[in-house]
C-alpha cells in the first residue's frame, strides 16, 4: 500500500506517451512548477522524453510557452506520410480517375437522356436539344484522337512518375541519411520504405532544443554530436541546483534485441547505474550508457529515437563509439511502449522512493464506453498506440509498484486527442473539435485534481502561494 507523499523522499516524475501527448506532459509539468513540487529524476519514454530532456535543465517552461515546441504552427506537422507516398496516392489517384472517365460519360448520359425524357413529356424542344448536345459531346470525346488516344498516355506517364518517385526518394533518403547500414531483402521494399515521416517531429524538437541552450543568443545550430555535449555538459555541472534533476530516457535497440537506458544522476546512484568497464558486466555494458561519460554524443540520437514508431517510420541509427561494448557499431533505434516498465525498474536503481507517473491515455473503459472506430489511417494508428499505452501501464503498475512507498498517477478522465492528432481532434461527447492548447490545459487541471490538491495539499506540504487553477 501506498504511503504518503513526503518532500523529503527521492522523487521521480516518469512521463510516457506518444506523439501529441507531449502537449499534456507540458500542462503537467507547469502546474508542478508552479505547485512548487521538487522533482529529483525525471524519466522519460516516447513523447515523454522531449519533456524529461527540457525539465531537467530547468527549461520546461519552453515548453508551455507562447513561442515554445507545443504552440507552434509545424506542430501540426509532426507525424506525416513520408513525401514519396503522399506523391505516389496522388499519382494513383490520377491514374485511377483516367481509367474510371468513361464511366463518368455513360452517367452523364444517363442523366442526359432522363433530363431530355423529361423535357420532351412537357412539350418543351429542349429536351431534343440537350440530346443532341450530349451526343456531340460523346462523338467528340470518343475520337480517335481524343480519349482513346489520351487516357492510355496519362495512365503512363502517372505509372512513369510513380516509379521515378520511389526511386528518387530512396537515392534521396540514402544519400541524406548521417549513417549508412547494409540491408536485406526486395527492391520494392527499399524504394518504398516505412510510410510514416519522423524527421518532422525530430527536427522540431531539436530546434526547440537548441533555442533553449542558445539563449538569446544568434548562433546556429552545431552537429548533433556537439548538441548534445553542450547538452550534458550543462546538466553534469548543474545536478543539485534549483531548477536542475538528474536524467532517465529509455529506447529500444532493435539490433541487440533489449532496451538501452540513457542517463546522468549522482553519485552514489551514477555508480549503481552506470558502473565502470572494469565493475560492470557484459549485460549492463550492452545497456546501460552514462550520458556524462562514453554516452555524452548520443542525446539526440535518443531523443529521435524516442520519436520514432515501431514499424512505422526508419529507426534511427545511432553509432557507438570504438570504447564501447558496441565497438563502433551502428545500432538501431526505437521506441517500444512496453519499455515503461524498464523505465520504472531503472528508476528505482536510481534511488527512488515515490514516482509522479503522467501519461496522456485515460484509464480503461468499462462497459457502455464503445466508441465508433477512426477510419482515417492516422487515426487508426492512433487508436492502437493508446491501447497498447495503456496495456503497458497497467502492467508496469502491476509489476513494478511495490519497488516504490507511494506511486502517483497523472491522467485524463477522457482524452479524445489521439497520439497523431497533432492537430487537434473532434470529440465526440462534447460535439466539438479540441485543439491541441486545451489538451495542455487539462493536463495542468489534472495535475491539480490528481496529485497537488489531493496528495500534496492534503499532507500539508504545499507551498504557499500556490496557485489553484479555474475549472
Amino acid at each position: 500500500m501506498s504511503e504518503g507523499y513526503s518532500p523529503e523522499r527521492r522523487t521521480a516524475l516518469v512521463l510516457t506517451g506518444t506523439g501529441a501527448d507531449g502537449a499534456y506532459h507540458a500542462g503537467v509539468l507547469r502546474a508542478l512548477h508552479e505547485a512548487g513540487i521538487k522533482i529529483d529524476l525525471v524519466a522519460g519514454r516516447g513523447i515523454g522524453v522531449v519533456a524529461a530532456v527540457f525539465g531537467a535543465v530547468d527549461g520546461a517552461s519552453l515548453l508551455w510557452d507562447a513561442n515554445g515546441p507545443w504552440r507552434r504552427p509545424g506542430v501540426a506537422r509532426l507525424y506525416r506520410w513520408r513525401w514519396r507516398i503522399r506523391v505516389l496516392l496522388a499519382l494513383l489517384a490520377v491514374a485511377a480517375i483516367a481509367l474510371v472517365s468513361p464511366l463518368a460519360f455513360i452517367l452523364l448520359g444517363l442523366a442526359a437522356y432522363l433530363m431530355g425524357l423529361l423535357l420532351g413529356m412537357a412539350g418543351l424542344e429542349l429536351g431534343a436539344s440537350v440530346i443532341r448536345a450530349y451526343s456531340d459531346l460523346l462523338s467528340a470525346a470518343f475520337a480517335p484522337g481524343a480519349l482513346p488516344t489520351w487516357l492510355p498516355r496519362l495512365v503512363t506517364i502517372a505509372v512513369v512518375a510513380a516509379t521515378v518517385v520511389l526511386i528518387a526518394g530512396a537515392v534521396l533518403a540514402w544519400r541524406q541519411a548521417p549513417i549508412h547500414r547494409r540491408s536485406r531483402g526486395g527492391l520494392p521494399w527499399a524504394l518504398i520504405g516505412a510510410p510514416i515521416d519522423a524527421a518532422g517531429a525530430a527536427a522540431h524538437f531539436v530546434h526547440g532544443l537548441w533555442d533553449l541552450l542558445k539563449g538569446g543568443a544568434p548562433l546556429r545550430p552545431p552537429p548533433p554530436h556537439e548538441l548534445s555535449r553542450r547538452y550534458a555538459e550543462l546538466l553534469d555541472e548543474n545536478l543539485g541546483q534549483p531548477g536542475f534533476a538528474e536524467l532517465l530516457l529509455i529506447a529500444h535497440d532493435v539490433d541487440a534485441r533489449r532496451d538501452v537506458v540513457f542517463g546522468l544522476v549522482r553519485e552514489p546512484f551514477r555508480r549503481a547505474l552506470f558502473p565502470s568497464p572494469a565493475q560492470q558486466g557484459a549485460v549492463r555494458r550492452a545497456e546501460a550508457f552514462d550520458l556524462g561519460g562514453l554516452a555524452r554524443d548520443h542525446l539526440v540520437d535518443v531523443l529521435q529515437a524516442a520519436l520514432s514508431l515501431p514499424g512505422l517510420t526508419e529507426p534511427v541509427l545511432a553509432r557507438f563509439g570504438s570504447d564501447t561494448y558496441w565497438r563502433g557499431e551502428a545500432h538501431r533505434l526505437t521506441d517500444r511502449p512496453a519499455s515503461l516498465g524498464r523505465l520504472l525498474e531503472e528508476a528505482a536503481a536510481a534511488g527512488a522512493e515515490q514516482v509522479i507517473l503522467v501519461s496522456a491515455v485515460p484509464p480503461p473503459p468499462g462497459p457502455h464506453s464503445l466508441a465508433r472506430p477512426r477510419l482515417d489511417p492516422l487515426g487508426c494508428l492512433g487508436e492502437n498506440a493508446a491501447s497498447a499505452e495503456t496495456a503497458a501501464l497497467r502492467d508496469a503498475l502491476m509489476h513494478l509498484e511495490h519497488r516504490f512507498r507511494a506511486v502517483y498517477q497523472i491522467r485524463p478522465m477522457h482524452n479524445p486527442v489521439g497520439p497523431f492528432d497533432v492537430g487537434g481532434a473532434y470529440d465526440e461527447r462534447s460535439d466539438r473539435r479540441q485543439p491541441l492548447v486545451e489538451l495542455m490545459e487539462r493536463g495542468y487541471e489534472d495535475a491539480y485534481r490528481a496529485f497537488i490538491e489531493p496528495v500534496v495539499a492534503a499532507s500539508g506540504d504545499r507551498l504557499a502561494g500556490t496557485r489553484v487553477p479555474e475549472l
